[in-house]
């Protein structure tokens, strides 16, 4: 079988990425996701918990990397952020590689939320930016669970504007509502196919 064709699908916070990643699955692609993989580094028994501990020994609770100790830590500490994406940053690296060596699809999406912040996107075939307006996305951000404002304004400046990612984008999938998504799915899914026949 010849090498799939790798897809790189981002967005910002609250733009749809998940729910888009679903469809591409639902579609017969294989998916990829980064923030399930740093969940299973995080897990008790995952390859980040040891190297973490070391930095940072409170950050591990009953095994497992605690999130919210690595929060705390980070609003502490500005060097923090940095020395977490160290170690994390390979160990997703070659989780991603594994994936794409048993990958079975013609196609494979790899959900990277961060994928321009960390010059990923020129290891992809294509990207997919998935956007929704600002009013949506904030909506849909301060509607989980112990969200704040200043929070999301803290995610939103680690990350690209959109207007930026879209420009930058081979597709841009705009994720408002769910036939308008599925419909942009199909369509890029049929585009790639017709062209590698």
């Amino acid at each position: 079988m010849r090498r799939p064709y790798v897809l790189g699908l981002t967005g910002s916070i609250g733009m749809g990425k998940s729910t888009t990643a679903r469809l591409f699955a639902e579609a017969g692609c294989a998916v990829w996701d980064a923030d399930a993989a740093v969940h299973r580094l995080y897990a008790a028994g995952g390859a980040a918990v040891a190297p973490l501990r070391a930095l940072r020994p409170e950050a591990i609770v009953a095994g497992a990397v605690s999130r919210p100790a690595l929060k705390d830590w980070i609003a502490t500490d500005p060097t923090a952020f940095d020395q977490i994406e160290a170690v994390v940053h390979p160990l997703v690296a070659e989780d991603r590689v594994r994936f794409l060596s048993a990958a079975e699809s013609d196609i494979v999406v790899l959900d990277i939320p961060l994928l321009f912040e960390t010059g990923r996107h020129g290891d992809m075939d294509a990207v997919i930016v998935v956007s929704a307006p600002p009013a949506v996305q904030r909506a849909r951000v301060l509607a989980r669970p112990g969200m704040t404002d200043a929070q999301f304004e803290a995610i939103l400046a680690r990350q690209i504007p959109d207007a930026e990612k879209r420009q930058r984008a081979d597709y841009v999938i705009e994720t408002t509502d769910m036939p308008t998504a599925r419909s942009a799915v199909a369509a890029i899914i049929d585009q790639i196919r017709g062209q590698n026949a």
